[in-house]
């Protein structure tokens, strides 16, 4: 049973009861990611995510790893657009201990600034891993290219010219307005007391701000664009991407269905075309991302340099049969299942049903349970499957980006 506790310190505790295991996941998540920065300082919230694992007031960033490894947990960070998320994992027993550590991290990271200048470099150095792993460089240049202009075009990561901008002063500002009471989120999933799991937060967060200015919507002014990066790899990746639908939209479940039957399994339309019937591609696929208020649906392909042409034509040819003849019912049928099973092994284990309830708070502000999802894909018809279809149908709609090892003209190919 999923419930919501509001502190009296303005915070929200969403927890799930899950008796018959003996572990737990806790996870302390701040509304706050790459959409809040200002472009000049693009990565800060990262950046952050960084430094709390480099010391507290009394713990050294060795000691922080040390009291984990004591109570025998598994503990790690991540930074999306929206959000970011400390956690840890361990046995229901240790809990106390494990809730002491990350609110430690939270409230007394000293940000000390000899620690931001190793960090600093570390960074870079992920930066050009990123740079270096192609795959991952055309799916961020694609969101890019789809946001451009929007907050969610920002990089999570930064680059080296905005991360030189970020001195403790700033970090340390952007902190303090954006960990804020009321923009963050306790989230648990597992085996524990639950008086007990809110007597642990109740007076702990008083020192941070109670709350912080709402930013105002701005809308996706969405065009075409494209974008080639040119560097010496053997193969050439090729991401295709259009705007679709945001977490709450009604159309969700239907485009999650859609993505599934062009490009979510072996069987897939774009696996089949692409790689089975044509050879073009080792890997093909499609994603539905969606945030708070947009989304986008993408294809990828990784192909020989000389064959981009023939791919972007493939993908042509499976849009057109989508605009043309629509989903069968047997896909639609078959997609429901594949996902309401992809959903359902997620959520057995108590680290998948800790980020789902505490994603869906800090970025929805409230829970959707999983009877709600396996319903929402149930209900999807016919009728949704083509309103989502007429999204995603026309490639001239399309951004795309390429990396690959010379030049190519994408926006040629594309309106082919």
């Amino acid at each position: 049973m999923i419930q919501t506790k509001k502190l009296s310190c303005g915070t929200t505790v969403v927890m799930e009861q899950i008796p018959y295991v003996k572990s737990v996941a806790l996870g302390i998540w701040a509304r706050a990611g790459a959409v809040d920065e200002p472009a000049r300082i693009a990565g800060v919230s990262h950046y952050i995510e960084h430094m709390m694992f480099k010391g507290t007031e009394k713990r050294t960033a060795k000691q922080i790893a040390s009291d984990v490894d004591r109570i025998g947990g598994q503990f790690n960070a991540f930074t999306g657009k929206e959000a970011t998320c400390y956690y840890m994992k361990t046995l229901s027993d240790n809990l106390e201990q494990a809730a002491e550590i990350l609110l430690d991290m939270i409230l007394n990271s000293r940000m000390d600034e000899e620690e931001m200048a190793k960090e600093k470099s570390v960074i870079r150095e992920e930066i050009k891993m990123i740079q270096d792993t192609p795959d991952d460089d055309v799916h961020d240049t694609v969101c890019e290219l789809v946001f451009q202009g929007h907050p969610l075009g920002n990089s999570i990561i930064g680059t080296p010219e905005t991360l030189e901008r970020i001195d403790r002063d700033v970090l340390t500002g952007y902190l303090r307005r954006e960990y804020t009471r009321d923009s963050l989120v306790i989230a648990i999933a597992g085996n524990f007391d639950e008086d007990k799991i809110l007597s642990m937060f109740e007076d702990k967060l008083v020192k941070l701000l109670p709350s912080k200015a709402e930013k105002q919507a701005v809308p996706v002014r969405y065009q075409p664009r494209y974008k080639v990066k040119s560097r010496d790899i053997e193969q050439s990746h090729i991401s295709l991407a259009v705007p679709g639908v945001s977490l709450e939209d009604s159309r969700y479940y239907a485009m999650g269905l859609l993505s599934n039957i062009m490009g979510g399994s072996m069987s897939s339309r774009l696996f089949q075309n692409i790689r089975e019937e044509k050879g073009l591609a080792y890997s093909v696929y499609s994603a539905a991302s969606s945030f708070s208020g947009a989304g986008y649906f993408e294809i990828y392909a990784g192909v020989a340099h000389d064959k981009i042409a023939e791919a972007i034509g493939g993908i042509r040819e499976e849009l057109e049969i989508l605009k043309r003849d629509g989903v069968t019912k047997e896909e639609l049928d078959k997609a429901k299942e594949q996902m309401k099973s992809a959903y359902i092994f997620g959520q057995e284990n108590v680290t998948g049903r800790m980020f789902s309830i505490g994603k869906n708070m800090a970025v929805c502000r409230r829970v959707h349970t999983p009877e709600e999802v396996v319903d929402g894909f149930n209900r999807v018809t016919m009728e949704d499957m083509r309103g989502v279809a007429d999204l995603v149908c026309d490639l001239n709609q399309y951004c795309g980006a390429a990396v690959t090892n010379g030049t190519f003209d994408m926006k040629q190919a594309m309106e082919g």
